[in-house]
């Protein structure tokens, strides 16, 4: 999968699968199963590092993460956060900082959080012929001016200018999250390029969702997550067991001896 048959997918009508992985075992495993894109989130800062927001995260971090991924993959497409402050100041820092990822870590493509206030960085991203994709709707970089991570977004005029502003800035797709589903179906239908959906209804053109949190591994269970696992409750079991084999000494046995 690269940007191209990314794009193409919306005009064929077919819907786009996404999820986050952060490591080369997760994003192996996603790839061999044939998700068509994996996305090195900065959600890593609170999913990999035990932080309460995705703030904290620095480049270098998205970079080494990015890297495993990407290098784990043969077939998705792999789409690299821009993580907080590694952006915002100026188009020049965005260009430089993004292409620090394509350098070092092998990805197909970036994102960063805006669209109206950032059209001009993505402008300028694609202009480099760096793919960006956009991400409009709650946008977990500004929790500290939306107050939560769980505030939905509705103000429609605003979310459809966003959408807007990015694409015709170049951006290739762009991620909704937190929306009515109403109006994730109207921008669907507005725009051109894919809209890739969390927490936005079943009408986008794809969707995302964190892979720790599909697998039952977080514990998180917001209203828009379908849990399709409960890895943790396995792994909790399994750990047990060992535990009380160890402490019966069962294990190790003459069979797992040399």
């Amino acid at each position: 999968m690269n940007v191209p048959e990314f794009v193409d997918a919306k005009a064929a009508g077919r819907p786009l699968s996404m999820l986050t992985a952060y490591d080369c075992l997760w994003a192996s495993i996603m790839d061999e199963a044939g998700v068509d894109s994996i996305l090195v989130g900065d959600s890593l800062s609170m999913v990999v590092q035990g932080h309460d927001t995705t703030l904290p995260v620095t480049l270098d971090q998205m970079i080494y993460h990015g890297e495993i991924v990407a290098r784990s993959v043969k077939k998705a497409l792999v789409i690299v956060d821009l993580p907080f402050m590694s952006y915002q100041v100026s188009s020049r820092q965005a260009v430089r900082n993004a292409g620090r990822i394509f350098k070092e870590t092998g990805a197909g493509a970036v994102k960063l959080e805006g669209g109206v206030k950032q059209a001009r960085t993505i402008e300028k991203l694609a202009e480099c012929d760096l793919p960006v994709m956009a991400h409009v709707g709650m946008r977990p970089q500004s929790v500290r001016k939306l107050g939560k991570m769980s505030a939905i977004q509705r103000d429609e005029d605003q979310l459809l200018a966003d959408a807007k502003a990015a694409e015709s800035a170049g951006a290739f797709s762009i991620v909704l999250e937190l929306i009515p589903a109403d109006i994730a179906k109207m921008i669907s239908e507005e725009i051109s390029i894919p809209t890739i959906g969390i927490g936005a209804g079943p009408h986008c053109d794809g969707q995302v969702l964190v892979g720790p949190d599909m697998f039952g591994l977080s514990g998180f269970q917001p209203k828009f997550l379908k849990k399709y696992a409960d890895v943790r409750k396995i792994a909790l079991e399994a750990t047990k067991e060992y535990i009380a084999d160890v402490q019966a000494r069962k294990f190790p046995d003459e069979s797992h001896s040399h």
